[in-house]
């Protein structure tokens, strides 16, 4: 049986609303998100001041309708951990600020929690102890890094994007192709009718020990393919066919997942890392998971992935990692702010 060590977790670094009560750091007692996704999808993309102004309107409920699904009443929470960097200011701001607020009024424990790093714990969260040492990928919409890791709070980030993140060159991409917002799924969806290799997109790898990411060299060449090199004609996606379209999604995507999971490859090779995890929304990706568990079996490495619904933003990751620095006395104060930035 878990620890009974509740702790209520808030998250709304980007445009997901959420609040979770974990028990013992793997004891999942609720969770609750409130997705904005129909809200910035005329957008083609997540429009901070729209983001901000849901937040204010869904936190409040959000919170009381997690505590309600966990039977857990405030006085027998341990603390209260919130996400207060990396993100949108403006949506971090409403986390923080509710999560101080009942961290004053209950008398608990406030703990702050990075997002990037928390999305680790969704891949770590059923299952036991891994071999450490790891490397984790993290890569959604805002970020994709990779991180050596000797333990939960043992960190260091040893790859990052230079440019677009993976997720945002699939919204990007979407937006090109005239396909729906979220760019991920719609770009998978599509790409299963495609041909991967009818395109030969390009690969950055950014010299041979490199562990960065760039993904905007491929958005524009994904560009330059419907509109011609000269980039001042129409796009041709409106007259292009539904295989076309598809043949370029999944060309795209192949190109994608490659440069992940060599670099992953790579991370391994330099650290010697024996565990793998990978999280994020965009680890909901299927090519990526089927080809980075090919890649780990090839490596003798054991892989651990996020479930599906954790991993996009959720607050059962924050109050999952939450339990760890509860546990190491990492407790913040009042004057927490919200951080744009690592």
């Amino acid at each position: 049986m878990a620890e009974q060590v509740h702790i209520l977790g808030i998250e709304s670094s980007c445009d997901e609303t959420a609040a979770a009560v974990v028990t013992g750091g793997s004891d999942v007692r609720s969770s609750v998100v409130a997705s904005q996704a129909v809200l910035h999808g005329k957008y083609g993309g997540v429009v901070p001041e729209v983001a901000s102004r849901a937040h204010i309107e869904r936190i409040v409920p959000v919170i009381a309708e997690a505590l309600e699904q966990a039977r857990i009443r405030p006085d027998e929470l341990a603390a209260v951990a919130v996400a207060h960097r990396p993100g949108l200011v403006v949506a971090l701001m409403v986390g923080v600020t509710a999560a101080k607020t009942l961290s004053m009024v209950w008398e608990k424990p406030l703990i702050a929690v990075d997002h990037v790093e928390a999305h680790l714990q969704s891949a770590l969260l059923h299952q036991a102890e891994p071999a450490w040492p790891a490397v984790a990928l993290i890569v959604s919409g805002g970020h994709t890094n990779l991180y050596f890791a000797r333990g939960v709070l043992e960190l260091k980030r040893i790859g990052r994007t230079i440019d677009d993140a993976a997720g945002e060159a699939f919204d990007k991409v979407a937006t090109i192709l005239h396909l729906p917002y979220p760019g991920g799924p719609s770009i998978e969806k599509i790409a299963r009718h495609g041909n991967p290799r009818a395109v030969d997109f390009p690969r950055s790898m950014l010299g041979p020990d490199s562990l960065d990411f760039s993904f905007s060299g491929l958005k524009t060449a994904v560009l330059y393919h419907v509109r011609g090199q000269d980039m001042k004609g129409p796009s041709r996606v409106a007259s292009m066919t539904p295989e076309e379209i598809a043949d370029v999604a999944a060309s795209f995507q192949a190109a994608v997942v490659d440069v992940l999971v060599a670099k992953t490859r790579r991370s391994v090779e330099q650290t010697g890392a024996r565990t793998v995890l990978l999280g994020g929304g965009v680890a909901a990706n299927s090519p990526l998971r089927e080809t980075m568990e090919r890649m780990c079996t090839q490596a003798g490495r054991r892989l651990w992935v996020a479930p599906r619904p954790l991993c996009t933003d959720n607050a059962v990751m924050v109050a999952s990692l939450a339990y760890f620095k509860y546990r190491a006395g990492q407790f913040a104060d009042l004057s927490l702010e919200p951080r744009a930035s690592a």
